[in-house]
């Protein structure tokens, strides 16, 4: 038997999901509609980590464990590829995306958040 992942601690791993898909959603957006050939990689990555957002929003609040789980390994896998890449390779990067330096811009919550989603998603299976 499983328990739900939408329920204590839960409810605050959905909440700063569903936040982080309306600041990076809303950040790509721009960028992309506003000045697309600066950074086209960058902008590009910051709609893709948007979209991760949003599905791991809905399959936390859902319950869909399996698709929780390879979002958050698509999540975590972006931040340590996208963030090794923008130090070794700056000029690749012009511009900043949510995962550059692991999250640097936001306060390093990229980085951890998958952390934190595995852990209570691995964690609320009895």
């Amino acid at each position: 038997m499983t328990t739900p992942l939408g329920t204590g601690p839960g409810r605050a791993l959905i909440a700063v999901y569903a936040l982080f898909s309306l600041a990076a959603g809303s950040r790509a957006a721009v960028q992309i509609a506003t000045r697309f050939g600066e950074a086209p990689l960058a902008y590009a990555l910051s709609a893709f980590a948007a979209a991760v957002y949003i599905v791991l929003t809905v399959a936390l609040w859902r319950g869909a464990r399996a698709l929780a789980l390879v979002g958050l390994g698509i999540e975590l896998a972006g931040v340590l590829i996208v963030g090794t890449l923008s130090l070794l390779d700056p000029a690749a990067f012009p511009d900043e995306t949510v995962w550059s330096a692991y999250g640097k811009g936001y306060l390093f919550i990229p980085l951890v958040l998958p952390v934190v989603g595995l852990y209570w998603v691995l964690r609320r299976r009895r």
